[in-house]
């Protein structure tokens, strides 16, 4: 295998790109990739020096022509994702104000009635169909659900929130499709719409939720604009439930399909639920790729990234470094210790982390209390997709 079997158009790569990943890190440093002009780091050391390198920054590029993607690039270079100090540390601190854990712990009970309330649904399409779908009916509803009620999203509008996400991001990938590109001005377009309505109600009639929080923030003299207020939420929305997701589909797979950790889930999943979560997002992590670049010449391991070159962290290799981890192939739902970077790192370190780990911790376990006698349906249905790695549809039966 060679760097040009690293080939996000190739199906079979997509599905499984981790043989194809071992063989690069047995090179022992970062890769050139020729077609996507960019260096690959997959190994564990080299992935984490780029993402905490301060020469390696999130630089934007707008996407042309302007007045077709306005919306778009002001919803990218206005976040905290996409941005660089000083401007990225202004922002991080003026949403973490807001984002803090006191409202993430206020928001555990609230997720615990999701959570029956979902696994309730699921157990009526058991008896009335005979399987569930763990992505649409369970692992999806529920952080959607979260962040639309932290933010303060309407009912009316909180079901829009996915399919405006998952049209976002796919712009992430590499060659999008011309119907993609559409699809996602246009979502750009109504989020950026629905949280300016929001933030105009909000100044007139405050409620307690986040997006009061991020207003009241910026009419206490911080210089938070109303684009950036919108990116942050807009960002959050999207990340704030991509995580979740995407580790809770991929793990979930991959412990279904591994009897050792299955029976774990089976007998124990409260007091593995900790290890667990991690093991899930270090196994198949569900980010498999960051990009940066050079805003001067950078030394990663034994290559030098010239000033303006890309280099991209494959956090889903370093993740199966067997420097790092013993039998890194296998998964153990009891690993410990566990450096996955499944969460990136450095100061573009996943902000909402704490509330990923907390839906996941509570709703693992859940669902196999609910279904001891849980098993897959039918072969899971994957994404086409490689940055973003999830599954589709995961049809089960109990």
């Amino acid at each position: 295998m060679s760097i040009n079997d690293f080939d996000l158009a190739n199906r079979n790569f997509v599905v499984n790109p981790y043989p194809v990943m071992s063989k690069l890190r047995e090179i022992g440093e970062p890769v050139w990739h020729e077609s996507m002009k960019m260096w690959l780091a997959p190994g564990h050391a080299d992935a984490s020096a780029v993402l905490r390198s301060k020469t390696l920054g999130r630089i934007y590029t707008e996407k042309q022509p302007n007045q077709l993607w306005e919306t778009f690039n002001w919803l990218h270079a206005d976040s905290i994702l996409d941005s660089e100090p000083p401007k990225h540390t202004r922002l991080r601190s003026l949403v973490a104000k807001a984002f803090n854990r006191g409202q993430i712990d206020r928001l555990a009970p609230r997720i615990d009635l999701l959570i029956d309330d979902l696994l309730a649904n699921c157990a009526k399409k058991l008896r009335d169909q005979g399987t569930f779908d763990v992505i649409a009916d369970y692992a999806e509803p529920l952080p959607v659900l979260v962040i639309a009620e932290l933010l303060g999203v309407d009912k009316e509008n909180s079901h829009f929130l996915r399919p405006w996400s998952q049209a976002i991001v796919k712009m992430y990938e590499y060659n999008p499709t011309e119907q993609q590109k559409t699809e996602a001005r246009q979502a750009s377009d109504n989020f950026a719409q629905l949280v300016t309505q929001m933030v105009t109600q909000r100044k007139q009639n405050p409620t307690p939720d986040l997006v009061t929080e991020l207003v009241q923030v910026e009419e206490s003299g911080e210089k938070l604009t109303l684009h950036e207020l919108i990116a942050t939420c807009v960002l959050l929305l999207n990340a704030g439930h991509e995580a979740s997701v995407n580790g809770f589909g991929n793990g979930f797979v991959a412990a279904m399909n591994t009897p050792s950790e299955k029976a774990k889930l089976i007998t124990k999943p409260r007091e593995i639920a900790n290890s667990t979560v991690e093991e899930f997002l270090r196994f198949d992590a569900p980010l498999q790729l960051f990009e940066r670049t050079a805003t001067a010449t950078t030394k990663i391991g034994e290559i030098v990234v010239e000033e303006g070159q890309k280099i991209a962290a494959l956090l889903g290799s370093a993740n199966r470094d067997e420097s790092v981890f013993s039998n890194a192939a296998q998964m153990d739902l009891t690993r410990d210790p566990n450096p996955h970077i499944g969460f990136g790192g450095g100061i573009h370190f996943c902000l909402g982390a704490p509330l990923a780990r907390l839906e996941m911790v509570k709703s693992i376990p859940a669902l196999f209390e609910r279904f001891p006698g849980i098993e897959l349906a039918d072969t899971p249905r994957m994404r086409s997709t490689f940055v973003l790695r999830g599954y589709e549809e995961i049809s089960v039966s109990a």
